[in-house]
Protein backbone atom coordinates (compact mmCIF):
# COMPACT_ATOMS: atom_id res chain seq x y z
CA UNK A 1 0.00 0.00 0.00
CA UNK A 2 0.94 3.61 -1.09
CA UNK A 3 2.49 5.75 2.14
CA UNK A 4 0.52 8.67 1.76
CA UNK A 5 -3.03 6.14 1.71
CA UNK A 6 -1.85 4.58 4.73
CA UNK A 7 -1.17 7.53 6.47
CA UNK A 8 -4.76 8.95 5.33
CA UNK A 9 -6.56 5.74 6.60
CA UNK A 10 -4.82 5.85 9.84
CA UNK A 11 -6.11 9.65 9.89
CA UNK A 12 -9.38 8.88 9.45
CA UNK A 13 -9.68 5.87 11.62
CA UNK A 14 -8.11 7.86 14.21
CA UNK A 15 -10.99 10.75 13.21
CA UNK A 16 -13.71 8.56 13.37
CA UNK A 17 -12.28 7.57 16.88
CA UNK A 18 -12.33 10.59 18.22
CA UNK A 19 -15.58 11.23 17.52
CA UNK A 20 -16.92 7.96 19.19
CA UNK A 21 -14.72 8.50 22.02
CA UNK A 22 -16.31 12.09 22.63
CA UNK A 23 -20.01 10.88 21.70
CA UNK A 24 -19.38 8.13 24.63
CA UNK A 25 -17.88 10.90 27.31
CA UNK A 26 -21.34 12.07 27.63
CA UNK A 27 -22.53 9.60 29.93
CA UNK A 28 -20.80 8.19 32.77
CA UNK A 29 -21.51 4.15 31.96
CA UNK A 30 -19.81 4.63 28.97
CA UNK A 31 -17.05 7.89 29.55
CA UNK A 32 -14.28 5.27 30.56
CA UNK A 33 -14.52 3.69 27.31
CA UNK A 34 -14.63 6.79 25.60
CA UNK A 35 -11.80 8.04 27.02
CA UNK A 36 -9.67 4.74 26.15
CA UNK A 37 -11.21 5.31 22.21
CA UNK A 38 -9.98 8.83 22.03
CA UNK A 39 -6.48 7.74 23.78
CA UNK A 40 -5.93 5.38 21.24
CA UNK A 41 -7.07 7.62 18.47
CA UNK A 42 -4.43 10.23 19.35
CA UNK A 43 -1.75 7.31 19.32
CA UNK A 44 -2.16 6.39 16.23
CA UNK A 45 -2.77 10.50 15.12
CA UNK A 46 0.84 10.87 16.31
CA UNK A 47 2.67 7.74 14.90
CA UNK A 48 0.88 8.48 11.55
CA UNK A 49 2.60 11.85 11.62
CA UNK A 50 6.12 11.08 13.07
CA UNK A 51 6.09 8.30 10.25
CA UNK A 52 4.83 10.63 7.45
CA UNK A 53 7.24 13.53 8.50
CA UNK A 54 9.85 10.41 8.39
CA UNK A 55 11.08 12.51 12.02
CA UNK A 56 11.74 10.00 14.03
CA UNK A 57 12.58 5.94 13.27
CA UNK A 58 10.66 3.41 15.01
CA UNK A 59 12.42 2.79 17.99
CA UNK A 60 12.90 6.51 18.99
CA UNK A 61 8.86 7.18 18.12
CA UNK A 62 8.22 3.50 20.67
CA UNK A 63 10.67 5.33 23.40
CA UNK A 64 9.00 8.74 23.09
CA UNK A 65 5.80 6.99 23.73
CA UNK A 66 7.08 4.50 26.22
CA UNK A 67 8.45 7.62 28.44
CA UNK A 68 5.46 9.42 27.61
CA UNK A 69 3.19 6.95 28.84
CA UNK A 70 5.16 6.34 31.87
CA UNK A 71 5.24 10.19 32.68
CA UNK A 72 1.16 9.68 32.78
CA UNK A 73 0.61 6.52 34.12
CA UNK A 74 2.57 8.10 37.49
CA UNK A 75 0.40 11.44 36.87
CA UNK A 76 -2.45 9.77 36.85
CA UNK A 77 -1.62 7.03 39.67
CA UNK A 78 0.07 9.56 42.08
CA UNK A 79 -2.21 12.62 42.11
CA UNK A 80 -5.63 12.30 44.41
CA UNK A 81 -8.83 12.71 42.85
CA UNK A 82 -9.42 16.11 44.98
CA UNK A 83 -6.92 18.12 42.70
CA UNK A 84 -8.22 16.37 39.53
CA UNK A 85 -9.51 20.00 38.46
CA UNK A 86 -6.10 21.23 38.97
CA UNK A 87 -4.36 18.75 36.56
CA UNK A 88 -7.22 19.26 33.90
CA UNK A 89 -6.30 23.11 34.12
CA UNK A 90 -3.18 22.13 33.60
CA UNK A 91 -3.87 19.95 30.74
CA UNK A 92 -5.42 22.65 28.83
CA UNK A 93 -2.67 24.64 29.24
CA UNK A 94 -0.08 22.19 28.08
CA UNK A 95 -2.69 21.50 24.85
CA UNK A 96 -2.10 25.93 24.57
CA UNK A 97 1.76 25.67 24.84
CA UNK A 98 2.13 22.77 22.13
CA UNK A 99 -0.24 25.29 19.66
CA UNK A 100 2.14 28.41 20.75
CA UNK A 101 5.28 26.34 19.78
CA UNK A 102 4.44 24.56 16.73
CA UNK A 103 3.04 28.14 15.26
CA UNK A 104 5.95 29.88 16.12
CA UNK A 105 8.53 27.09 14.98
CA UNK A 106 6.49 27.42 11.69
CA UNK A 107 6.57 31.09 11.05
CA UNK A 108 10.35 31.31 12.02
CA UNK A 109 11.01 28.30 9.20
CA UNK A 110 8.89 30.39 6.83
CA UNK A 111 10.20 33.79 7.35
CA UNK A 112 13.83 32.17 7.47
CA UNK A 113 13.18 30.69 3.54
CA UNK A 114 10.98 33.15 2.21
CA UNK A 115 10.42 37.28 2.94
CA UNK A 116 6.55 36.50 2.56
CA UNK A 117 4.11 34.56 4.46
CA UNK A 118 0.80 33.40 2.32
CA UNK A 119 -2.01 34.81 3.94
CA UNK A 120 -3.71 31.82 5.28
CA UNK A 121 -0.99 30.40 6.68
CA UNK A 122 0.22 33.48 8.49
CA UNK A 123 -3.73 33.74 9.51
CA UNK A 124 -3.68 30.46 10.95
CA UNK A 125 -0.58 30.65 12.86
CA UNK A 126 -1.35 34.11 14.88
CA UNK A 127 -4.93 32.66 15.53
CA UNK A 128 -3.00 29.64 16.97
CA UNK A 129 -0.56 32.15 18.94
CA UNK A 130 -3.13 34.09 20.48
CA UNK A 131 -5.88 31.79 21.81
CA UNK A 132 -2.73 29.19 22.80
CA UNK A 133 -0.73 31.94 24.66
CA UNK A 134 -4.76 32.89 26.20
CA UNK A 135 -5.14 29.16 27.13
CA UNK A 136 -1.47 28.73 28.21
CA UNK A 137 -1.00 31.55 30.46
CA UNK A 138 -4.74 31.42 31.61
CA UNK A 139 -5.32 27.88 32.38
CA UNK A 140 -2.33 28.42 34.69
CA UNK A 141 -3.81 31.34 36.72
CA UNK A 142 -6.59 28.61 37.04
CA UNK A 143 -4.28 26.11 38.57
CA UNK A 144 -3.35 28.89 40.95
CA UNK A 145 -6.46 29.65 42.07
CA UNK A 146 -7.89 25.99 42.32
CA UNK A 147 -4.56 24.62 44.40
CA UNK A 148 -4.84 27.60 46.37
CA UNK A 149 -1.49 28.93 45.38
CA UNK A 150 -2.84 32.32 44.29
CA UNK A 151 -6.35 33.61 46.14
CA UNK A 152 -9.52 32.15 44.76
CA UNK A 153 -11.35 35.50 44.54
CA UNK A 154 -12.06 37.50 42.23
CA UNK A 155 -8.96 39.89 41.64
CA UNK A 156 -10.40 42.97 40.12
CA UNK A 157 -8.65 46.34 39.75
CA UNK A 158 -9.49 49.75 37.72
CA UNK A 159 -10.49 49.72 34.28
CA UNK A 160 -9.78 46.31 33.74
CA UNK A 161 -12.06 45.23 31.07
CA UNK A 162 -11.34 48.51 28.94
CA UNK A 163 -7.43 47.50 29.21
CA UNK A 164 -8.12 44.15 28.49
CA UNK A 165 -10.08 45.53 25.29
CA UNK A 166 -7.40 47.47 24.37
CA UNK A 167 -4.89 44.46 25.01
CA UNK A 168 -6.74 42.38 22.43
CA UNK A 169 -6.70 45.03 20.04
CA UNK A 170 -3.16 45.61 20.12
CA UNK A 171 -2.61 42.12 19.48
CA UNK A 172 -4.87 41.89 16.95
CA UNK A 173 -2.97 44.58 15.12
CA UNK A 174 0.48 42.65 15.69
CA UNK A 175 -1.36 39.75 14.32
CA UNK A 176 -2.01 41.57 11.21
CA UNK A 177 1.41 42.48 11.05
CA UNK A 178 3.10 38.88 11.49
CA UNK A 179 1.32 38.31 7.78
CA UNK A 180 2.29 41.74 6.07
CA UNK A 181 5.41 41.96 7.34
CA UNK A 182 6.79 39.22 9.14
CA UNK A 183 9.47 39.11 11.52
CA UNK A 184 10.78 37.65 14.52
CA UNK A 185 10.19 40.44 16.91
CA UNK A 186 6.29 40.73 15.71
CA UNK A 187 6.01 37.38 16.56
CA UNK A 188 7.41 37.55 19.96
CA UNK A 189 5.52 40.65 20.95
CA UNK A 190 2.18 39.00 19.75
CA UNK A 191 2.89 35.77 21.85
CA UNK A 192 4.04 38.38 24.98
CA UNK A 193 0.99 40.07 24.38
CA UNK A 194 -0.97 36.95 24.42
CA UNK A 195 0.11 35.49 27.22
CA UNK A 196 -0.49 38.88 28.86
CA UNK A 197 -4.02 38.88 28.12
CA UNK A 198 -4.65 35.16 29.25
CA UNK A 199 -3.26 36.14 32.67
CA UNK A 200 -5.90 39.84 32.61
CA UNK A 201 -8.90 37.85 31.21
CA UNK A 202 -8.58 34.79 34.03
CA UNK A 203 -7.52 36.81 37.29
CA UNK A 204 -11.11 38.47 37.77
CA UNK A 205 -12.55 35.45 37.67
CA UNK A 206 -13.98 34.35 41.12
CA UNK A 207 -14.14 30.72 42.49
CA UNK A 208 -17.96 30.64 41.55
CA UNK A 209 -17.21 30.75 38.38
CA UNK A 210 -14.36 28.21 38.29
CA UNK A 211 -16.41 25.32 36.70
CA UNK A 212 -17.11 27.50 33.62
CA UNK A 213 -13.41 28.71 33.27
CA UNK A 214 -12.59 25.18 33.01
CA UNK A 215 -14.58 24.62 30.49
CA UNK A 216 -14.15 27.45 28.25
CA UNK A 217 -10.32 27.02 28.88
CA UNK A 218 -10.63 23.40 27.06
CA UNK A 219 -13.03 24.90 24.39
CA UNK A 220 -9.65 27.15 23.68
CA UNK A 221 -7.06 24.12 23.60
CA UNK A 222 -8.92 22.98 21.06
CA UNK A 223 -9.61 26.09 18.94
CA UNK A 224 -5.25 26.28 19.17
CA UNK A 225 -5.22 22.94 18.13
CA UNK A 226 -7.94 23.37 14.87
CA UNK A 227 -5.98 26.23 13.63
CA UNK A 228 -2.52 24.51 14.41
CA UNK A 229 -4.07 21.70 12.00
CA UNK A 230 -4.42 24.41 9.52
CA UNK A 231 -0.78 25.53 9.74
CA UNK A 232 0.58 21.99 9.10
CA UNK A 233 -2.35 20.97 6.42
CA UNK A 234 -3.16 18.44 9.33
CA UNK A 235 -6.40 17.00 8.97
CA UNK A 236 -7.08 14.77 11.98
CA UNK A 237 -5.68 17.99 14.21
CA UNK A 238 -7.97 20.01 12.27
CA UNK A 239 -11.00 17.70 12.85
CA UNK A 240 -9.70 16.86 16.59
CA UNK A 241 -9.41 20.47 17.32
CA UNK A 242 -12.61 21.47 15.97
CA UNK A 243 -14.63 18.73 17.81
CA UNK A 244 -12.76 19.69 21.46
CA UNK A 245 -13.53 23.59 20.74
CA UNK A 246 -17.11 22.81 19.75
CA UNK A 247 -17.98 20.41 22.49
CA UNK A 248 -16.17 22.41 24.87
CA UNK A 249 -18.37 25.69 24.13
CA UNK A 250 -21.49 23.98 24.55
CA UNK A 251 -20.12 22.29 28.02
CA UNK A 252 -19.75 25.82 29.11
CA UNK A 253 -22.56 26.99 27.47
CA UNK A 254 -24.61 23.92 29.57
CA UNK A 255 -22.21 25.63 32.81
CA UNK A 256 -23.59 28.95 32.31
CA UNK A 257 -27.19 28.04 32.46
CA UNK A 258 -27.02 26.22 35.22
CA UNK A 259 -25.48 28.95 37.03
CA UNK A 260 -28.04 31.38 35.49
CA UNK A 261 -25.26 33.32 34.43
CA UNK A 262 -24.27 34.68 31.31
CA UNK A 263 -20.68 33.44 29.38
CA UNK A 264 -20.31 37.32 29.14
CA UNK A 265 -20.50 37.82 32.28
CA UNK A 266 -18.31 35.44 33.33
CA UNK A 267 -15.78 36.75 31.17
CA UNK A 268 -16.13 39.87 32.62
CA UNK A 269 -15.62 38.43 36.00
CA UNK A 270 -16.38 39.42 39.77
CA UNK A 271 -18.26 36.83 40.78
CA UNK A 272 -17.32 35.29 44.14
CA UNK A 273 -14.99 38.22 45.43
CA UNK A 274 -16.94 38.75 48.24
CA UNK A 275 -16.75 35.34 49.65
CA UNK A 276 -16.61 35.44 53.47
CA UNK A 277 -15.83 33.18 56.08
CA UNK A 278 -18.69 33.66 58.74
CA UNK A 279 -18.67 30.56 61.36
CA UNK A 280 -21.78 31.25 63.34
CA UNK A 281 -24.55 29.40 63.92
CA UNK A 282 -27.32 32.17 62.66
CA UNK A 283 -28.39 32.08 58.91
CA UNK A 284 -30.09 34.61 56.39
CA UNK A 285 -33.08 34.19 57.57
CA UNK A 286 -32.10 35.26 61.12
CA UNK A 287 -33.07 31.91 63.19
CA UNK A 288 -30.41 29.96 64.95
CA UNK A 289 -29.31 26.56 62.89
CA UNK A 290 -30.39 23.53 64.47
CA UNK A 291 -27.21 21.21 65.28
CA UNK A 292 -27.30 17.15 65.72
CA UNK A 293 -25.05 14.65 67.10
CA UNK A 294 -23.83 11.72 65.49
CA UNK A 295 -26.13 9.81 67.69
CA UNK A 296 -28.93 11.29 66.90
CA UNK A 297 -28.39 11.45 62.99
CA UNK A 298 -28.07 8.17 63.05
CA UNK A 299 -31.62 7.05 64.36
CA UNK A 300 -32.59 8.93 62.05
CA UNK A 301 -31.21 7.70 58.95
CA UNK A 302 -31.80 4.39 60.64
CA UNK A 303 -35.85 5.18 60.22
CA UNK A 304 -35.98 6.51 56.91
CA UNK A 305 -36.81 4.76 53.56
CA UNK A 306 -35.57 7.02 51.07
CA UNK A 307 -32.17 9.05 51.50
CA UNK A 308 -30.84 11.71 48.63
CA UNK A 309 -27.15 12.48 48.88
CA UNK A 310 -25.81 15.60 47.67
CA UNK A 311 -22.52 15.69 47.30
CA UNK A 312 -20.54 19.15 46.96
CA UNK A 313 -17.05 20.70 46.88
CA UNK A 314 -16.61 20.54 50.63
CA UNK A 315 -17.08 16.56 49.91
CA UNK A 316 -14.07 16.62 48.07
CA UNK A 317 -11.89 18.72 50.11
CA UNK A 318 -12.71 16.35 52.71
CA UNK A 319 -11.86 13.40 50.56
CA UNK A 320 -15.24 11.43 51.97
CA UNK A 321 -16.32 10.15 48.98
CA UNK A 322 -15.28 6.30 50.16
CA UNK A 323 -17.24 7.47 53.64
CA UNK A 324 -20.07 8.17 51.57
CA UNK A 325 -20.16 5.07 49.70
CA UNK A 326 -19.83 2.82 53.15
CA UNK A 327 -23.25 4.61 54.11
CA UNK A 328 -25.23 4.49 50.85
CA UNK A 329 -23.98 0.50 50.83
CA UNK A 330 -25.34 0.59 54.52
CA UNK A 331 -28.10 2.17 54.15
CA UNK A 332 -29.16 0.21 51.13
CA UNK A 333 -28.68 -3.28 53.02
CA UNK A 334 -31.07 -2.12 55.80
CA UNK A 335 -33.81 -1.60 52.66
CA UNK A 336 -33.49 2.40 52.03
CA UNK A 337 -33.53 3.44 48.73
CA UNK A 338 -30.12 5.79 48.44
CA UNK A 339 -29.42 8.26 45.81
CA UNK A 340 -26.84 11.14 44.55
CA UNK A 341 -28.73 14.43 43.50
CA UNK A 342 -25.49 15.50 40.83
CA UNK A 343 -25.75 19.30 40.07
CA UNK A 344 -24.20 20.52 37.15
CA UNK A 345 -21.44 22.98 38.77
CA UNK A 346 -21.25 21.06 42.32
CA UNK A 347 -17.28 21.21 42.88
CA UNK A 348 -14.44 22.81 40.63
CA UNK A 349 -15.09 21.69 37.74
CA UNK A 350 -18.05 20.14 35.10
CA UNK A 351 -18.74 16.27 36.40
CA UNK A 352 -16.80 16.92 39.67
CA UNK A 353 -18.87 14.85 41.65
CA UNK A 354 -19.14 12.27 39.30
CA UNK A 355 -15.75 11.77 39.22
CA UNK A 356 -15.01 11.41 42.33
CA UNK A 357 -18.35 9.24 43.34
CA UNK A 358 -17.13 6.69 40.43
CA UNK A 359 -13.68 6.47 42.00
CA UNK A 360 -15.26 5.40 45.02
CA UNK A 361 -16.94 2.75 43.08
CA UNK A 362 -20.64 4.26 43.31
CA UNK A 363 -22.92 2.76 40.57
CA UNK A 364 -23.77 5.29 37.86
CA UNK A 365 -27.11 4.74 37.88
CA UNK A 366 -27.04 6.20 41.76
CA UNK A 367 -25.74 9.47 40.28
CA UNK A 368 -28.96 11.21 39.28
CA UNK A 369 -28.66 14.64 37.25
CA UNK A 370 -30.49 17.44 39.00
CA UNK A 371 -33.26 17.64 36.16
CA UNK A 372 -34.58 13.89 36.85
CA UNK A 373 -34.25 13.78 40.74
CA UNK A 374 -35.56 17.68 41.77
CA UNK A 375 -39.35 16.03 40.98
CA UNK A 376 -38.43 13.59 43.84
CA UNK A 377 -37.48 15.51 46.84
CA UNK A 378 -40.91 16.13 48.02
CA UNK A 379 -41.09 12.63 48.53
CA UNK A 380 -37.50 11.77 50.47
CA UNK A 381 -37.49 11.00 53.97
CA UNK A 382 -34.19 12.82 54.18
CA UNK A 383 -31.41 14.60 52.23
CA UNK A 384 -28.20 14.38 53.44
CA UNK A 385 -25.88 17.48 51.79
CA UNK A 386 -22.48 16.81 52.23
CA UNK A 387 -20.12 19.86 51.77
CA UNK A 388 -22.38 21.42 49.38
CA UNK A 389 -23.92 25.17 50.11
CA UNK A 390 -24.76 27.59 46.55
CA UNK A 391 -27.09 24.57 44.77
CA UNK A 392 -29.01 24.01 47.48
CA UNK A 393 -29.40 27.37 48.91
CA UNK A 394 -33.36 28.59 48.21
CA UNK A 395 -32.53 31.75 47.80
CA UNK A 396 -31.92 31.18 44.02
CA UNK A 397 -35.85 31.25 43.72
CA UNK A 398 -36.80 33.14 46.75
CA UNK A 399 -34.40 36.29 46.76
CA UNK A 400 -34.80 38.39 44.18
CA UNK A 401 -32.11 40.38 45.10
CA UNK A 402 -29.55 37.40 45.51
CA UNK A 403 -26.56 37.40 43.39
CA UNK A 404 -27.60 33.69 42.52
CA UNK A 405 -31.48 33.97 42.08
CA UNK A 406 -32.81 32.49 39.31
CA UNK A 407 -29.97 29.94 38.98
CA UNK A 408 -31.30 26.52 39.12
CA UNK A 409 -30.63 24.60 42.52
CA UNK A 410 -31.32 20.80 43.57
CA UNK A 411 -34.58 20.93 45.64
CA UNK A 412 -33.26 19.73 48.77
CA UNK A 413 -35.74 21.96 51.16
CA UNK A 414 -38.92 20.65 49.79
CA UNK A 415 -37.22 16.96 51.63
CA UNK A 416 -39.37 15.68 55.02
CA UNK A 417 -35.87 16.39 56.76
CA UNK A 418 -32.36 17.81 55.70
CA UNK A 419 -29.12 16.89 57.48
CA UNK A 420 -26.35 19.17 56.32
CA UNK A 421 -22.58 18.09 56.82
CA UNK A 422 -20.15 20.95 57.03
CA UNK A 423 -17.09 21.99 59.00
CA UNK A 424 -19.21 25.21 60.18
CA UNK A 425 -21.84 27.83 58.98
CA UNK A 426 -19.01 29.27 56.11
CA UNK A 427 -20.62 30.35 53.28
CA UNK A 428 -19.90 29.64 49.49
CA UNK A 429 -18.12 30.63 46.95
CA UNK A 430 -21.12 33.22 45.95
CA UNK A 431 -20.32 34.72 49.49
CA UNK A 432 -24.03 34.45 50.62
CA UNK A 433 -25.52 32.65 53.63
CA UNK A 434 -27.36 29.98 52.43
CA UNK A 435 -30.87 29.53 53.52
CA UNK A 436 -31.30 25.83 53.92
CA UNK A 437 -29.56 25.76 56.99
CA UNK A 438 -31.47 27.78 59.27
CA UNK A 439 -34.84 26.27 57.99
CA UNK A 440 -37.37 24.36 60.32
CA UNK A 441 -36.69 21.11 58.64
CA UNK A 442 -32.85 21.58 58.54
CA UNK A 443 -30.06 19.98 61.41
CA UNK A 444 -26.64 20.70 61.05
CA UNK A 445 -23.88 17.99 61.39
CA UNK A 446 -20.58 19.67 62.25
CA UNK A 447 -17.39 18.50 61.65
CA UNK A 448 -15.17 17.14 58.73
CA UNK A 449 -17.20 15.17 56.65
CA UNK A 450 -15.10 12.18 56.17
CA UNK A 451 -14.44 11.58 60.49
CA UNK A 452 -17.90 12.53 61.05
CA UNK A 453 -19.29 10.55 58.02
CA UNK A 454 -17.30 7.31 59.59
CA UNK A 455 -18.31 7.57 62.88
CA UNK A 456 -22.36 7.75 61.69
CA UNK A 457 -21.81 4.25 59.41
CA UNK A 458 -20.22 2.68 62.61
CA UNK A 459 -23.30 4.05 65.02
CA UNK A 460 -25.36 2.89 62.08
CA UNK A 461 -24.10 -0.28 62.13
CA UNK A 462 -24.33 -0.83 65.54
CA UNK A 463 -27.93 -0.91 65.11
CA UNK A 464 -28.22 -3.69 63.00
Amino acid sequence: MDKQIFIQITYLISSVLFIFGIKMLGKTSTARQGNFYSTFAMLLAIVATLYSQEIFSVWEIFAAILVGSAIGTVAALTVPMTSMPEMVALFNGVGGAASVLVAVTEYWNKTNTSTSIDSIIGTSISVSIIIGAVTFSGSLVAYGKLSGKITGKAVVYPLQHPINALLFLVAVVFAVYTVVTPTETIILILTSLSLLLGILLVIPIGGADMPVVISLLNSYSGMAGCATGFILNNNVLVISGALVGSSGIILTQIMCKAMNRSLVSVLLGGFGQVAGTSTTVSGATGKPAKEVGIEEAAMLFDGASSVIIVPGYGMAVAQAQHAVRDLMKLLEKKGCNTRFAIHPVAGRMPGHMNVLLAEAEVPYDKMIEMDLINPDFPNTDIVFVVGANDIVNPAARNNPSSPIYGMPILNADKAKMVIVSKRSMAVGYAGIENELFTLDNTFMLFGDAKATISKLVQELEQMS
